[in-house]
């Protein structure tokens, strides 16, 4: 198996920590060459990283994924002991993907924007900082998210807070992390978690490459360009 991945993307990081976390050596992780192009859609019509390739069966969407994985490498389990533990690891990884990586995805534009919508700011980093106080009350005090040891909750939850620590100051907006006692505690003690600090390592790494690309003016330029090709592909569709 592939799993067509990138190093900044969060949704795609969030599988690779539980590849990582779960030891599976079988699955070659790869960036698709025609990310970004209509190729790529018409390839994947979702349009968005990661997908896993099973022997040309192309699999989407991250926790859809991250559920597949889990039934088919069930040990070590990242899920609970019993239903009521899995129901919570399953909340848990709910509020980091969908409550604070998909604000945060959709806010990261205005990261780099010349011109901030200060209303889409106001209302996404809303979202984040509310979520941020509400992850609070349910987070574990032992260095995991829950039940004390690596599960699938950890790996939504750690490419979601290391966006919220990265990108979110860029949109005007302070960090809630240090605000969020709990968190705060979890996020310190996490990242020194082996898997979380090699998923977080490629996170940077990304980072560092797509603040390379904005400075020199060439992120700007594929930007366009992209827009351009995919609205041609949709004119001749």
């Amino acid at each position: 198996m592939k799993l067509y991945s990138g190093d900044l993307s969060p949704y795609s990081a969030r599988v690779r920590m539980q590849i990582y976390a779960k030891g599976i050596s079988d699955i070659t992780l790869e960036r698709p060459a025609t990310f970004g192009t209509p190729k790529f859609r018409e390839q994947f019509p979702i349009g968005r990283i990661p997908v896993l390739d099973i022997d040309g069966d192309m699999m989407p969407e991250s926790e859809v994924i991250a559920e597949y994985l889990e039934e088919i490498y069930p040990t070590p389990s990242m899920l609970g002991a019993t239903p009521r533990e899995t129901a919570h690891i399953r909340t848990v990884a709910r509020v980091g993907d969908i409550y604070i990586m998909n604000n945060m995805f959709m806010l990261s534009g205005q990261a780099r924007a010349k011109t901030r919508n200060e209303g889409v700011v106001e209302l996404l980093a809303g979202q984040v900082v509310r979520n941020i106080k509400a992850l609070d009350k349910m987070i574990g005090e032992d260095g995991f998210a829950c039940c004390g040891r690596v599960t699938m909750a950890d790996c939504a939850l750690v490419p979601g807070l290391f966006m919220v620590e990265n990108v979110l100051p860029n949109t005007g907006v302070e960090n809630p992390i240090p605000k969020s006692a709990k968190v705060a505690a979890y996020w310190a003690a996490i990242q020194q978690n082996e898997h979380a600090a090699k998923t977080l390592a490629e996170l940077h790494r990304g980072l560092e490459e797509r603040r390379e690309l904005i400075r020199s003016g060439a992120f700007e330029k594929m930007m366009t360009a992209m827009v351009a090709a995919q609205a041609k592909a949709d004119a001749e569709a």
